[in-house]
C-alpha cells in the first residue's frame, strides 16, 4: 500500500485541518456519549423515560454523564495506529493495516488488564491513559477479532458473518488522511474493518464512511462526500446493500420534516449499512450539531454507534467550534481526545520536522514508538 505525497500546508490550511480533526474526533465521542445514555432502549422506552421529545441532553451511563463507549476507545487507538504507521515509514516498513491492527491489540489489552503495563515498551502514551482501562460494552466481534495476533485479510476475514456497526464506528480516522487518494482511504478502511467484521456489507460500510469523512476533510459538502463514497462502492463485490442504504438516506432528506419515525424507516441500525445510513441522514438534515445528534440517538437501534457516526461527520464538516460546548464540558476523556487530535494533525502536516531517516525527535518517538 502506498500513499500520494502530502500536500503543501500553509498556516491557514493547517489550522483548518486541525479544526476538522478535532471536530471529527470530539464529535464522534459526543455522539457516542449521547447515545450511551439510551443504549439498549427502544424508541417507546426512550420517550417514556425522557419525555415525548426523547433524549435531549446527556444522560448518565456507566455511572456518569458524558461517558463514552468502546466505539470512542477504538477510534482513538485507530488514530494512534495511523500515526505509528507514518513514524515507522522511516524504517522502510510501510504497511498501515499492520500498525492499526497492533494499535487495536493495545486496545484489547485495556479490556482485560487492570491498568497500563509498564513492562510493555511499545505502549506509547495513549495506552498509558488509565481512563481507557474501563470496559464499555465492547462488541464481542471486536474482542474475538483482536483476541490474538493473527491478522485477517479480505480473502480470509475474521468473523465472516459479523454485520454489526462496531467496525464502522471506529473508522472515521481513516478519512482524516486527506493527503491520500479516496481509493486508498477506502482500501485501508475495509482491510482494517475485516479484522473483526468479515461480512462484506460491514467492511464496505466502514470504507464508505471513511471516504465520506475524507471528502469533508477536503472541504466537500456532505452530499458531495456521500456521492464520492457511492462511487468508490460501485466497483466492489457485494456493495449493493450499502449503496441502497446510502441512497435511501439521501432520498429520505426530501421526504419531509425529520423525526424519529423517519430515522427508523432507514432500518434498525443493528447492521452496519443501516447504522451508516442513519448517521448520514441525521447529519444531512440536522439544523445544527445538537439537533443532528439528537436525531441520531432517538431510535430503537444502537444509539452509541449511530451517534458516533453522525457526530464524526458533523465535526469533520463544521470543525470543533460548532460542537455544543455544554456537552463538551462533560465529555469523558476530552483532554485525551484533543491531545491525540493535535498529535495527528501535527504528524500529517509537519511529520518531516518530527522524524525522518536523518532526524529523530526522542519525545515524539517515545509517544509513538516504532517497535
Amino acid at each position: 500500500m502506498s500513499a500520494s505525497p502530502t500536500p503543501l500546508w500553509g498556516r491557514a490550511e493547517q489550522q483548518d485541518f486541525r479544526s476538522r480533526v478535532r471536530g471529527c474526533l470530539l464529535g464522534g465521542a459526543l455522539g457516542d456519549a449521547l447515545g450511551a445514555g439510551v443504549a439498549g432502549l427502544g424508541l417507546a422506552a426512550i420517550r417514556e423515560t425522557h419525555g415525548p421529545d426523547g433524549l435531549t441532553d446527556l444522560a448518565p451511563a456507566f455511572g456518569r454523564r458524558g461517558a463514552v463507549t468502546a466505539a470512542t476507545q477504538l477510534s482513538l487507538f485507530t488514530v494512534d495506529g495511523l500515526i505509528r504507521a507514518q513514524v515507522r515509514r522511516d524504517t522502510g516498513a510501510w504497511h498501515p493495516p499492520t500498525d492499526v491492527y497492533r494499535a487495536h491489540l493495545r486496545w484489547a489489552a485495556t479490556q482485560s488488564d487492570w491498568g497500563p503495563d509498564e513492562r510493555r515498551k511499545d505502549n506509547g502514551w495513549l495506552a498509558c491513559e488509565e481512563w481507557l482501562y474501563a470496559r464499555r460494552d465492547p462488541a464481542l466481534t471486536c474482542l474475538l477479532g483482536f483476541g490474538d495476533e493473527v491478522m485477517g485479510t479480505l480473502e480470509h476475514p475474521r468473523n465472516p458473518t459479523a454485520r454489526d456497526a462496531a467496525a464502522v464506528s471506529r473508522s472515521a480516522p481513516f478519512g482524516l488522511l486527506v493527503g491520500w487518494e479516496p481509493g486508498l482511504v477506502f482500501q485501508l478502511a475495509v482491510e482494517c474493518a475485516a479484522q473483526t467484521h468479515g461480512h462484506p456489507t460491514s467492511y464496505l460500510s466502514a470504507g464508505a464512511f471513511a471516504v465520506t469523512v475524507h471528502g469533508l476533510g477536503r472541504g466537500d459538502s456532505l452530499d458531495a462526500a456521500v456521492q464520492r463514497a457511492l462511487g468508490q462502492l460501485a466497483a466492489r463485490p457485494g456493495h449493493q446493500p450499502v449503496t441502497d442504504a446510502l441512497q435511501h438516506a439521501l432520498g429520505a432528506v426530501r421526504q419531509g420534516m425529520p423525526n424519529p419515525e423517519r430515522v427508523e424507516s432507514l432500518g434498525n441500525g443493528e447492521v452496519a449499512e443501516d447504522a451508516l445510513a442513519i448517521g448520514v441522514y441525521c447529519a444531512l438534515v440536522g439544523e445544527d450539531v445538537r439537533h443532528g445528534l439528537r436525531l441520531a440517538v432517538n431510535h430503537s437501534g444502537p444509539s452509541p454507534a449511530t451517534g458516533a457516526i453522525c457526530g464524526a461527520l458533523l465535526g469533520a464538516l463544521h470543525g470543533e467550534t460548532a460542537l455544543p460546548p455544554a456537552w463538551l464540558a462533560e465529555l469523558e476523556g476530552r483532554s485525551t481526545v484533543l491531545e491525540l487530535a493535535d498529535d495527528f494533525a501535527m504528524e500529517m502536516t509537519q511529520g518531516p520536522a518530527l522524524h525522518g531517516p536523518a532526524l529523530s525527535t526522542p519525545g515524539w518517538l517515545a509517544r509513538y514508538p516504532r517497535g
